[in-house]
């Protein structure tokens, strides 16, 4: 268990689970402003590369409250000290990547969600001394229901972090990219909790904020069929449909697919896990209509033997699951068919495994 109160006369407090067979609880209390070092730390690297994974928000029946990360693609920051940068604050150099990044994400700060998390972890560390230069490198295109920007916050948390000795905790880093995300998409952690963590997350509160990580046997194989089709889903737009109210039937049924669903990860039961993971009767039945060819391509993924498919995040990517990784080509072969056929729209298949590290340094050069 971790537990973080982010006062501004207390240090935090972490204390890692020693049993990592079971869940892993962390906790943060968020009455008091971002302020956790009463030491400024010296940095330790000149530079240094992170890589945060993408992520799959929802899985079905758990939104806003489950999602996991996937391994093999995500986005990259590499991050300098720069004299050329005004002490205490924080630079964007350069975006790149995929699709239209560059073109449509700001180089301003504050009004990026690699910038916003990076300035969040410098106020928690009390960085009033030397100035940070920061480049951005998508992986991910914008608006896939990829988790695209808790991945960029992900990975500028980790990398401001790092560069100064790594005092913080997972829980600090987790809120500082909450409040990238609250401010770029909505105030929601199924993407950046497991963009930071790894593996499978359960949000079980908000007030205060509370995470437990879902641990999916390690001698288990889960493949994710990931489709992405050519058509952009605004998390806000996808978020504008769905209802304000539900019935008190359709209540109870998320629920106990919610909670099947959890089971299932924890006994690593995909056929569970896919039967649960299809069957959301609140938000995917208002967004499916929004992603043109959807509904086909979910009968074709279930036709072609995947043990479940939904919408990833607030879409418009679809994700399958299943235990083997040809015959998730094949799933993917027919899923593309189904959006090209069902919704003309073309499509492109990836097939990754459930990434268990989370955000992490992949290079750095010492001080």
């Amino acid at each position: 268990m971790a537990i973080c109160y982010q006062s501004p006369i207390k240090p935090i407090s972490i204390t890692p689970s020693t049993n990592l067979s079971t869940p892993r609880t962390l906790r943060c209390n968020l009455s008091f402003p971002s302020k956790t070092l009463t030491t400024e730390p010296e940095p330790v690297f000149t530079s240094v590369k992170s890589f945060a994974p993408a992520t799959v928000a929802n899985l079905g029946p758990g939104f806003d409250f489950l999602g996991c990360a996937v391994d093999g693609v995500g986005d990259y920051v590499t991050l300098r000290i720069d004299p050329q940068v005004h002490p205490g604050e924080i630079s964007i150099s350069d975006i790149s990547g995929v699709g239209n990044s560059a073109k449509k994400l700001s180089k301003n700060p504050l009004w990026n969600c690699a910038g916003i998390a990076a300035i969040e972890v410098m106020k928690m560390l009390g960085i009033r001394s030397v100035g940070l230069s920061l480049s951005l490198e998508k992986g991910l295109p914008l608006g896939s229901g990829l988790g695209s920007s808790a991945a960029s916050a992900a990975a500028a948390a980790v990398a401001v972090n790092e560069i100064f000795g790594g005092k913080l905790g997972v829980s600090e880093l987790v809120l500082a990219g909450l409040e990238s995300e609250a401010k770029v998409s909505g105030y929601h952690a199924d993407n950046i909790a497991p963009a930071i963590m790894g593996g499978f997350v359960l949000i079980r509160s908000y007030d205060p904020l509370e995470f437990i990580q879902l641990k999916f046997p390690m001698e288990k194989e889960l493949f994710f069929v990931l489709v992405n089709p050519e058509f952009e889903a605004p998390t806000k737009k996808m978020r504008a449909v769905l209802p304000s109210e539900i019935g008190m039937s359709h209540h109870v049924w998320n629920c106990s697919q919610a909670g099947a669903l959890v089971a299932s990860v924890l006994q690593g039961d995909l056929r569970g896990l896919g039967k649960a993971l299809s069957s959301d009767k609140i938000v995917e039945p208002r967004r499916a209509p929004l992603i043109p060819g959807m509904e086909g391509v979910k009968r074709a993924a279930i036709d072609a033997g995947a043990f479940g498919c939904t919408i990833s995040g607030a879409g418009p990517t679809a994700v399958a699951v299943t235990d083997h990784e040809e015959r998730g080509k094949e799933i993917g072969e027919k899923m593309v068919e189904a959006f090209l056929q069902e919704g003309n729209l073309k499509a492109s298949a990836m097939i990754k495994r459930l990434d268990r590290v989370g955000a992490r340094v992949v290079s750095s050069i010492p001080r």
